[in-house]
């Protein structure tokens, strides 16, 4: 199979991963969860069940895309450093299970939503547990595309501009995780809001160009 093929597999499995994290991490939460206020958010996945399990759902076919992905980047980005490629499918792989403990808070809510016994208390709980799973997700969303933009920089096998801002998102999320720990009102500072974009313009973007283009074969792009 050839290097651009390759790539292409890898784009699209990224391409999974993108699509169900802005369902399951962006539009369906928007649509259900109102922050602060549990009672209308128990009120909205009453009304929007549906929409509610296809969250949870959507939830576990991301992690799945997720586990797969860095074994299709490694097929062809591995020769450039094998220490950085196994490095890169470790911190994903131990990712998947703190994620999927994350949606478990929300799959014990769904089943007493479908049982209608769910209180109010219900869902401050289970907001309270995936929060913390997903912070501790979050430190391995970030940490993994370190080892994915220095390899991206060293091959050359995706533009080595994303590689740069790969490498740069992925400072943005732990300095997100970990800021608040360490400097006062870090929530008010006014970059807090762009601390993450440079990781979603390198993932969406090396998503991009590997389903449209692949892997370059050689490391002598730019």
């Amino acid at each position: 199979m050839s290097v651009s093929t390759q790539g292409r597999i890898a784009g699209f499995v990224y391409l999974g991963l993108v699509v169900t994290g802005i369902f399951s991490l962006a539009y369906a939460p928007s649509q259900l969860i109102a922050p602060d206020d549990p009672a209308t958010t128990l009120a909205n996945m009453q009304e929007q069940f549906s929409l509610f399990l296809a969250m949870i759902a959507g939830g576990v076919i991301m992690a799945a895309f997720f586990l797969v992905l860095p074994f299709t980047l490694s097929r062809f980005l591995s020769v450039y450093g094998k220490n950085a490629a196994r490095l890169m499918i470790l911190l994903v792989v131990v990712s998947i299970p703190v994620t999927l403990l994350a949606l478990f808070q929300y799959g014990e809510l769904a089943l007493t939503i479908a049982n209608n016994t769910a209180q109010v208390e219900d869902v401050g709980a289970a907001r309270a547990g995936y929060r913390h799973w997903i912070t501790v997700s979050t430190f391995f969303w970030g940490a993994w595309l370190a080892p994915y933009g220095w390899l991206v920089l060293k091959s050359g096998s995706i533009p080595r501009w994303l590689g740069a801002m790969l490498l740069i998102g992925s400072f943005g999320y732990l300095t997100e995780l970990f800021g608040p720990m360490f400097i006062p009102h870090f929530d008010e500072l006014p970059f807090v809001d762009y601390v993450t974009k440079p990781a979603s313009i390198g993932e969406i973007g090396s998503c991009l160009w590997l389903v449209v283009f692949g892997a370059r074969a050689s490391n002598s792009g730019n």
